[in-house]
């Protein structure tokens, strides 16, 4: 059985080695009791470089950049954009899966068993 467990489209934890894995291309990210963030490239976009100021000749509702930055977090080993964050200039990036690693393990445990704790 795998010890593999999918916690977003993108991001799966290993719960044997206690990773987080790409979903895509199974590259670790880094380990599964800290932010995934840590172990992704980022790009910290102009939301002008996305959404253009004027369409066809009208203001648009872009983003002001004084106002939001676009950040996007991709996976190293096949480039797969697994997060994107639309935050204030100088906010930090946020910390949004916090996983019980523990509990995980003892659920997936009992599940492998089945009915009447033995392993199936």
């Amino acid at each position: 059985m795998s010890t593999r467990v999918r916690i977003t489209e993108y991001l799966d934890i290993d719960l044997e080695s206690e990773r987080w894995t790409c979903a895509v291309c199974e590259h670790t990210i880094g380990p599964a009791r800290e932010d995934y963030k840590r172990g992704l490239l980022l790009y910290d976009r102009d939301p002008r470089d996305i959404y253009p100021a004027r369409i066809d000749g009208e203001l648009s509702f872009a983003p002001d950049p004084g106002w939001c930055r676009i950040v996007e977090f991709y996976c190293p080993g096949c480039g797969t954009q697994v997060e994107t964050e639309y935050l204030p200039p100088g906010h930090p990036l946020t910390h949004d899966i916090e996983i019980d690693v523990d509990a995980l393990k003892a659920q997936h445990a009992a599940r492998a068993a089945g009915p009447g704790g033995e392993r199936e």
